[in-house]
């Protein structure tokens, strides 16, 4: 009776994930009848059956058929945990020839009371299935064995002529319920014991998968907030580069004619870089440490911006139409980007000698931004066509992007569109309950 063993290594006991660790003990390979187990515990195995071995040979050792019973039995209780159906095989065979050579019950028979417990405790399928199997079977055949065969052909002659059968059967029956009982508690150990180290391993998986959704959430949130820093820097910077550019091609062309545009020039240069750079610091720091907090921009601060651009020789047709309702910081931060970003696109890509123009639409569900700018004539550059605003055909910039994200983070939607030589930038940033700064005035205001 030869079971393969099919159990994996992952099923041998607790977390044995971890043995896969660089400093775990190696690990004895599995095949077709073994189990992958570490090379310490097939060491401590050997070392107890050893053992076993040598105590029970002092006390048992009376002739071969002994002796060769106790080597199968020290075989099967070395290899218990290395292949539970190669053991189960051993002892059945080593239990067989036993009484084939009429032994009485020896010490090393309690080998089997190991192997039942192995066979339930380290085996699955086909393994575990034949340990129970060979409980009942074991039992049975060790009570006719005990009560019938031990008591030899005289005792079993005489029996039959006193009309003695019926003792001969009870002795059977109670010798097979003492053997079930003690080889059946064996196996159903074993099986406690799977039971309770499939459990801990079931709350150790239970666990590392809250923790890998934990890292994984964590992640997510994480590169949200990268992003979100990425897009506030190119807002910052971009519109900040911008605005120098057009102040310092300002100042150098008109130094000759009018050299105080060179003073008022290199103040907006100044202050410009100054605030960027501020707002950069800022960023920077929310991204080296949780909870750094600083100033974000508002609606109520589109008056400076409005003012900045038209330094650069930007005209902008500013008009607010309706009553402010309350908008939430976030909306407000993406309005004043959305309009931050929307104008330095028109500086940079657009037609800066015609009007761009700026509508903030206010109603009671929330605000409407508007930003339309005449297109520059695009240019052919030597390494393919270029696209509306410069930019070559088939190249994305972040811009539009995020501002587009930005939008639908705060509740809304962008539309952009381009035709007619005109390109406009439309958002629409719903109303909502925790309002930051609104817009001073509810009248139409025509800058």
């Amino acid at each position: 009776m030869i079971f393969p063993e099919r159990l994996g290594g992952s099923r041998a006991g607790p977390y044995a994930g971890k043995m896969t660790d660089p400093g775990a003990s190696p690990r004895v390979p599995r095949n077709g009848w073994t189990r992958s187990v570490s090379r310490r515990t097939l060491i401590v195995d050997v070392s107890i059956a050893g053992v076993f071995f040598l105590i029970a040979l002092l006390f048992v050792f009376d002739d071969v058929p002994t002796f060769l019973t106790l080597v199968g039995f020290t075989a099967s209780l070395a290899v218990r945990r290395l292949s539970p159906g190669l053991a189960l095989s051993i002892a059945w065979l080593t239990a067989i020839g036993q009484m084939l050579a009429g032994l009485p019950v020896l010490a090393s028979d309690m080998v089997i009371l190991a192997v039942l417990y192995a066979t339930a405790a380290y085996s699955q399928g086909r393994t575990r299935r034949a340990g129970l199997i060979s409980v009942g079977v074991g039992s049975l055949v060790a009570g006719v064995y005990l009560a019938v065969v031990q008591r030899g052909v005289d005792q079993l002659g005489a029996a039959l002529q006193q009309g003695d059968l019926a003792s001969m059967v009870w002795s059977t029956v109670l010798m097979s319920v003492v053997s079930v009982a003690v080889l059946g508690l064996s196996w159903t150990l074993g099986l406690l014991t799977r039971t309770r180290t499939s459990a801990r391993e079931s709350r150790f998986t239970q666990y590392r998968a809250v923790e890998e959704q934990r890292a994984a959430q964590l992640a997510v949130v994480v590169e949200q907030e990268r992003n979100r820093i990425a897009r506030d820097m190119h807002d910052v910077v971009a519109h900040s580069l911008a605005v120098v550019i057009a102040q310092a091609d300002g100042a150098r062309y008109a130094r000759a004619q009018n050299p105080d545009a060179v003073d008022e020039a290199l103040t907006t240069i100044s202050s410009t870089a100054r605030e960027a750079l501020g707002e950069v610091r800022i960023l920077l720091a929310r991204q080296r440490q949780d909870g750094a907090t600083g100033p974000q921009p508002v609606l109520a601060d589109l008056d400076r911006l409005v003012e900045q651009m038209r330094s650069t020789g930007l005209d902008i047709d500013w008009a607010t139409i309706g009553t402010p309702t309350g908008l939430a910081s976030g909306a407000q931060l993406a309005g004043y980007r959305i309009v931050q970003e929307a104008l330095t696109n028109a500086l940079r890509h657009g037609d800066t000698g015609r009007t761009v123009a700026l509508r903030l639409v206010w109603t009671a569900d929330g605000i409407t931004v508007t930003i339309d700018n005449a297109l520059r004539m695009p240019s052919v550059a030597a390494d393919g066509e270029s696209g509306p605003g410069g930019r070559k055909a088939g190249e994305i910039g972040h811009g539009l992007p995020g501002m587009r994200e930005r939008a639908l983070l705060a509740g809304g939607s962008l539309t952009v569109e381009s035709s007619g030589g005109r390109f406009s930038v439309a958002a629409w940033l719903p109303a909502g309950t925790h309002a930051g700064p609104e817009l001073p005035s509810d009248q139409e205001v025509n800058a």
